[in-house]
């Protein structure tokens, strides 16, 4: 298993206008093969900060949706990213 996890940073006036421009990028990879979720999402705290997770079946699973990474749109919106992907060995459910 694969996490993919962080954050984005953005101009806290257009962090909407960036969520919504991601919507059709959560539902592409909520359907594509090995997703196990995929949410991008506003931080609760900061005003410009987007929170990134993914949860993938394997890396193969991550390379074949990932593509090109981010639109150039998005990319000219991101102020900086810290993002990274984590391979998982074990897991243990808590409910």
């Amino acid at each position: 298993m694969v996490i993919v996890a962080g954050h984005l940073q953005v101009d806290p006036a257009e962090r909407e206008r960036y969520l919504a421009g991601c919507v059709a990028v959560v539902e592409q990879a909520r359907a594509a093969e090995g997703c196990l979720d995929f949410a991008i999402s506003a931080d609760l705290l900061d005003a410009g900060r987007i929170n990134v997770f993914e949860r993938w079946a394997s890396q193969e699973a991550v390379e074949a949706f990932r593509g090109s990474g981010p639109s150039d749109e998005q990319g000219a919106a991101m102020l900086s990213a810290d993002v990274a992907e984590f391979d998982v060995a074990d897991v243990r459910s808590l409910t």
